[in-house]
């Protein structure tokens, strides 16, 4: 007993990381990559609605992350979805190490990819008569849809990120 506590009482609990909401292998964690899986797919339809995104390489740009965002996204969602109704699956540092890099490069890609089709389509309505309201209305979309992606694959890495030392 120590300035009147007795820490003989307190319960220190080697596993408060690993109840991190949004971790991996939470239901949090499955709700932030299916979140971030319908986002993407969202963003890859209302770019491919319009036949001419391909003459843009910012656009281009947008496709080809999307294509490697999406896989990764199923990936894990069925590897959380694993984790959180099966319950065995053990969290191993180098596996989250993977993980929290994939997950890194991808929202940077992914930041970069919105960002450069966020700017050529304001360029693109900013110049009068040189883009149609309806496909650069749908371009808006798909840069908004790959930020609200971006937003929730950097929350789940920044989450694993938190969870790593306690590994």
């Amino acid at each position: 007993m120590i300035y009147g506590i007795d820490y003989g009482e307190l319960e220190f609990s080697s596993n408060s990381m690993d109840e991190l909401p949004g971790a991996f292998g939470t239901s949090a964690s499955l709700a932030l990559r299916f979140g971030q899986t319908i986002f993407s797919m969202a963003s890859i339809f209302f770019m491919c609605l319009d036949v001419a995104f391909f003459t843009y390489t910012a656009f281009c740009y947008l496709v080809t992350v999307m294509g490697l965002v999406i896989p990764w996204s199923i990936t894990l969602i069925v590897v959380d979805a694993y984790s959180v109704f099966i319950k065995c699956l053990p969290r191993q540092p180098k596996i989250l190490l993977v993980i929290i890099v994939g997950d890194l490069v991808l929202s940077f890609l992914l930041l970069a990819a919105a960002s450069s089709t966020a700017s050529v389509t304001t360029l693109m309505l900013a110049a009068e008569g040189y883009c149609i309201a309806k496909p650069c209305s749908r371009y808006q979309l798909s840069a908004a849809m790959a930020f609200f992606s971006w937003f929730l694959s950097l929350a789940s890495s920044l989450f694993n990120l938190w969870l790593l030392p306690s590994l």
